[in-house]
């Protein structure tokens, strides 16, 4: 049997942060049961707006709903005709108040949820699965991914077995938890049945206590600078004191003479 964790929950607070931030002492169930509600209820709707991920953050009597989108233009509609209609919807889920923040993806084609839903839409479309795959491996290899797997199971080209085809292209590093491993799942529904199709995406190394040490020396940095300006200040704010010390400087080489004579 295979031993296997979700690519993003094993890297859950070391590299990757969590999609749905808030906290609570009582009613976590109905909480969460309301998030994946929301969760469902906006992807659905925005199923043909290339919506790679969705955040809820919630604080006191409010829920923040942002939504990672390759087009953000489908999603607002004209002069926000069609967020406001996303909203409302939300609103009936949740009594708290609503704010949807709408985030574009830059280069969807290494998002690893859009990729998988690209290559489900092909094999809807009858479209080979061997060049749906092949398709989308090369196009995010040349969007500047290190790494990309791909994997289809189910009854492929309509046969009348199931079996599991798969096209790896790069280095996928899945047990390095420093490894940034995107990771996206969905199904074809076929006339012939459901076609699973998985996509695992490299895209580099976090390197955590390498970032943490460069933040600590520029907090450090900043600390030191801003010490010298508030000395400065302070000698420019008290000019007598200024005085004092220039007229020390003045005498002081008349002292030594009187020394030496």
């Amino acid at each position: 049997m295979g031993q296997k964790v979700h690519p993003y929950g094993i890297r859950l607070g070391y590299i990757k942060p969590w999609r749905g931030k808030w906290f609570a002492k009582k009613n976590f169930s109905d909480l969460l049961e309301e998030d994946l509600k929301i969760r469902d209820h906006v992807k659905k709707k925005l199923s043909h707006a290339g919506v790679g991920n969705i955040e809820i953050e919630r604080s006191s009597g409010r829920i923040r709903v942002r939504i990672f989108t390759a087009r953000p233009g489908i999603i607002i509609g004209r002069r926000g005709q069609e967020i406001e209609k996303i909203k409302d919807g939300v609103s009936k889920l949740t009594k708290s108040e609503v704010t949807l923040d709408i985030k574009e993806i830059k280069t969807p084609q290494i998002e690893a949820q859009l990729v998988a839903e690209n290559i489900a839409m092909q094999l809807e479309k009858r479209i080979g699965f061997r060049r749906a795959m092949k398709k989308v491996v090369q196009t995010a290899m040349q969007k500047g991914a290190l790494g990309i797997k791909v994997k289809c199971k189910g009854r492929l080209g309509g046969a009348e077995i199931a079996r599991e085809e798969g096209m790896h292209e790069g280095k996928v590093p899945l047990s390095t938890f420093r490894a940034d491993i995107d990771y996206g799942f969905t199904e074809a529904h076929t006339t012939y049945g459901s076609i699973g199709c998985k996509v695992w995406i490299y895209k580099g190394d976090i390197l955590v206590k390498k970032e943490e040490a460069e933040q600590r020396e520029k907090r450090q940095s900043r600390l030191a600078v801003s010490e010298e300006e508030a000395a400065e200040a302070r000698e420019a704010s008290n000019p007598a004191t200024v005085a004092e010390a220039e007229a020390s400087k003045i005498d002081a080489p008349e002292a030594t003479q009187k020394d030496s004579n």
